[in-house]
């Protein structure tokens, strides 16, 4: 594997490398084996289906791009220690020259951590936790736990209601009192083991004062990096800035979907691109970048790392649920998380 180094502008750089054919046709079981558990094979169930068919049934191009994206995945950590490159973020990956036979020619353009001057955090964190506004006990009324049970009163008349009974185009008809259930042993039971009222409403109780101490806690997380973010100074690398706009991008598909829409049908309707769309979301996707190299440059100041154990875990997790699922990339979401949280946590407890 041969490899060249190209310094960029604002903090990017630049990789151009080879790996070898031999190298790369390695990998051509184990790709066969991954692309075997999304293709269908009449006959075969799912992921069932014997090498040899399915070397018969699949794309020559599509095996070889799918050996060529796991031998640079295994390459590109290699790189990145050899050539000591301290890199940030999703890196952009382009595969130069591919065929059977041929090393395998590609490049990748990365970020690397940009010099950045933070603010006083410890202060900052500090003065923040300080407030009386943020020190406030954690009460729960009377009144809030009524409107959780009434909420599910109504929930549970709607679902027991006939359907010629709902009136067209009003998804939750009004109810009177009379028509909601009672709160009795029957009721609370058909929301799990609860053996009285009581348990029940404590219950309630419990999670209420729960859903307040987290809102309270992320109100000021966010007011503590609010103001970090305001008073750093960093030039943001422009790949950084695309990832956070492709993050938005592929949660915005993803809602749109689940809604039964096309993406290119939603922005047909706003009347708008997704050029356009992705101008207007640019300060947002800064800032958002921005957080994530104040996060990093945190935790290796304060030496803030998930362990390896914890890492691996939810990686495992991560990839048993999702089959498809990118190894590295599940892993590299999962550090960030687990890195976020370890961050955050240190600056609420200055």
């Amino acid at each position: 594997m041969t490899t060249t180094i190209n310094k960029l502008a604002k903090s990017e750089v630049e990789i151009i490398s080879s790996i070898s054919a031999e190298t790369l046709a390695s990998y051509e079981a184990k790709a066969l084996e991954h692309a075997g558990e999304r293709m269908e094979i009449p006959g075969f169930r799912k992921g069932k289906a014997p090498v040899d068919i399915l070397k018969q049934n699949i794309n020559g191009m599509m095996l070889l791009e799918e050996m060529a994206e796991m031998a640079i995945s295994d390459a590109y950590p290699k790189i990145l220690e050899e050539s000591k490159i301290d890199a940030i973020g999703r890196p952009e990956i382009t595969i130069t020259k591919v065929a059977l036979g041929t090393d395998l020619e590609f490049k990748i353009k990365t970020a690397v951590i940009p010099e950045m001057t933070l603010p006083d955090y410890k202060k900052i964190s500090k003065e923040e936790n300080a407030k009386e506004e943020n020190k406030k006990e954690i009460t729960v009324e009377e009144a809030d736990v009524t409107k959780v049970v009434d909420d599910l009163r109504k929930m549970r008349a709607h679902q027991s209601m006939p359907a010629h009974e709902h009136v067209e185009g009003e998804k939750h008809p009004e109810l009177t009192e009379e028509q909601l259930p009672k709160v009795d042993e029957e009721f609370v039971k058909s929301f799990g083991k609860f053996e009285t009222v009581e348990e029940f409403t404590n219950k309630i109780r419990e999670n209420v004062k729960i859903e307040k101490e987290t809102a309270q806690k992320d109100k000021i997380r966010m007011a503590i990096i609010e103001k970090i973010v305001a008073d750093t100074k960093c030039e943001i690398p422009e790949i950084l800035i695309n990832s956070e706009i492709q993050k938005m991008m592929y949660k915005l598909e993803a809602d749109i979907t689940n809604m039964g829409f096309k993406i290119e049908d939603y922005f047909k309707q706003i009347g708008k691109t997704m050029e356009d769309v992705s101008k207007e979301w640019r300060a947002d996707a800064e800032k958002r970048a921005m957080l994530e190299l104040i996060i990093h440059n945190i935790s290796v100041k304060e030496n803030l790392k998930p362990a390896d154990a914890d890492i691996e875990k939810e990686t495992d997790q991560i990839t048993k649920m999702y089959k498809d699922a990118d190894p590295l990339r599940a892993r590299a979401y999962v550090e960030q998380m687990l890195t976020n949280e370890k961050v955050f946590n240190f600056l609420s407890a200055q």
